[in-house]
């Protein structure tokens, strides 16, 4: 299905769907704000949250897994798909929680021990890569290690934390459109805005406009 490229190298078959797997994780993770921070604990919430679970935070990772693995990127791939599946969990406990039932604490507890291990590998190989994928692993990272230290010390404590660590992201990727560059800033920043409007903590791309508005206003931080 793929050209060989020069040298050997086998060319793509796909544009890199990053960007649309992390947007997607991004739609995802702003469902989740208003239970996160409490302020909206009604089943209608859950079940609407759910739904954005499911086709963002599932559907679209699974989609920028599938393509990636078409890609011959395996490492991506695994990630994305890997991610998906647990977004597919998360649908399922928040259609259960908004019928009144609770998912079982010590299956959960051991699952997100596991996704503590799965998550610090994959940051520490995307390090080497990715500095924006790397932070945005890191995070993950932080997330499950509050998760488990409530789970574990039996208390509320990192429950902020916990709804800090849900930040939004809003990668652009400007060296896969070397045309583009010559015009400086080239995308829409709304996505970004809507972000700040929530007051969700930013990571985006290091663009000289991106900076002035992001990191300037401390609204959240900007990495190659």
């Amino acid at each position: 299905m793929s050209d060989a490229g020069h040298g050997g190298a086998t060319r793509p078959v796909f544009a890199d769907p990053t960007a649309m797997g992390l947007l997607s994780l991004a739609i995802g993770c702003a469902a989740l704000l208003p239970l996160a921070f409490g302020a909206s604990l009604t089943p209608a919430a859950l079940r609407t949250a759910a739904m954005f679970c499911l086709f963002f935070g599932a559907g679209g990772q699974f989609l920028a897994g599938m393509l990636s693995l078409a890609n011959h990127n395996l490492f991506g791939g695994t990630l994305f798909t890997t991610f998906a599946c647990n977004w597919l969990i998360n649908w399922w406990a928040l259609q259960q929680l908004a019928a009144g039932v609770v998912p079982d604490h010590a299956v959960v507890t051991a699952v997100d021990a596991t996704f503590l291990v799965i998550f610090v590998a994959m940051a520490y190989g995307f390090g080497f890569f990715s500095k924006l994928l790397f932070f945005f692993l890191l995070d993950i990272v932080v997330l499950y290690a509050f998760r488990l230290g409530n789970a574990l010390l039996g208390t509320q404590a990192f429950a902020l934390p916990i709804a800090l660590a849900t930040l939004a992201l809003a990668p652009f990727a400007t060296r896969a459109y070397p045309p583009l560059q010559r015009f400086g800033f080239f995308w829409s920043p709304a996505k970004v805005f809507e972000y700040m409007a929530c007051a969700v903590p930013v990571v985006t791309t290091d663009q000289d406009y991106l900076r002035q508005v992001v990191a300037a206003e401390g609204a959240g931080v900007c990495v190659p």
